[in-house]
């Protein structure tokens, strides 16, 4: 079974690509689902004056949901089409995201964190914060929001959880066990909740070269029991699925045989092979 659960559109203002071109794409690729899962509208900055191009505006949002629901009933029996969500996780902000995520009928919602602050360390234009930063702090405030995100109930899975390594900035050799500790405690973190955690493959063609979380965290939330399942963040309709086999391989490896996935919100285990 072939499935892609992390994609985005050219709504988001940073993709290219119609919905539909993605679930064109996906039956031409053979997923049995596809999740549609664009960005949640920004709620802390002001989209006027912050960067442009990082989310849908608010607006929008109800008619990303009705293209979501019309293009899941039009290729019924040629892919299974879920509705889904990349909601970040905004400390101070739970009253709103709660009814963003509560006032849909999602079958998924991602948790996210991108920002730390008006900081959004996943974006190339704003690597400039990291100078003069002690590493290690913006780790551990990173792995501190991720969580307070798996302790809000608001999510189904658990997206890119080490994204904070993307660019490469990593604290000192001397320091990996400090690091792994912050990464092992977020996983404990995750397994508490319930959720699934994600492994976004997309990382390999990032500045750190590696997957969304290492092959190490997989190891360990494979020891923790953790659900998983499995996205491209596709920003393109021709990279869709984009190196989903390496993240099957690497989850075969390590001991998983089963993927979850989600309908209207509640999760279930589909086999995979490789």
């Amino acid at each position: 079974m072939l499935i892609d659960y992390h994609t985005h559109h050219v709504r988001c203002g940073h993709a290219i690509g119609e919905l539909e071109e993605y679930v064109l794409r996906g039956i031409e690729i053979g997923l049995s689902q596809i999740g549609l899962s664009d960005h949640m509208p920004l709620l802390h900055v002001d989209p006027a004056t912050y960067y442009p191009e990082m989310a849908m505006p608010m607006d929008e949002l109800p008619r990303y949901v009705e293209e979501c629901l019309a293009l899941k009933e039009r290729y019924k029996g040629q892919i299974d089409v879920r509705v889904g969500l990349e909601g970040d996780f905004i400390e101070g902000y739970e009253a709103e995201i709660e009814r963003i995520v509560t006032s849909y009928p999602w079958d998924y919602v991602i948790g996210s964190v991108h920002f730390l602050g008006e900081w959004d360390i996943s974006d190339h234009r704003q690597t400039h914060h990291w100078e003069s930063k002690d590493i290690l702090a913006v780790y551990e405030q990173y792995y501190d929001a991720v969580k307070k995100a798996t302790a809000t109930g608001f999510y189904d899975i658990m997206g890119h959880v080490d994204v904070i390594k993307r660019f490469g900035y990593k604290p000192a050799p001397e320091l990996t066990s400090d690091v792994e500790a912050l990464e092992n405690s977020t996983l404990l973190a995750v397994r508490k909740s319930g959720m699934a955690m994600e492994l976004n493959a997309s990382g390999l063609s990032k500045v750190c070269e590696e997957m969304f979380p290492s092959k190490r965290m997989v190891t360990e939330a494979f020891k923790l029991g953790i659900p998983v399942t499995i996205g491209s963040d596709a920003h393109d309709p021709l990279k869709l699925g984009e190196h989903l086999d390496k993240a099957r391989s690497l989850l075969w490896e390590v001991g998983y045989r089963q993927l979850s996935v989600f309908k209207e919100r509640r999760r279930s285990e589909v086999s995979f092979e490789i």
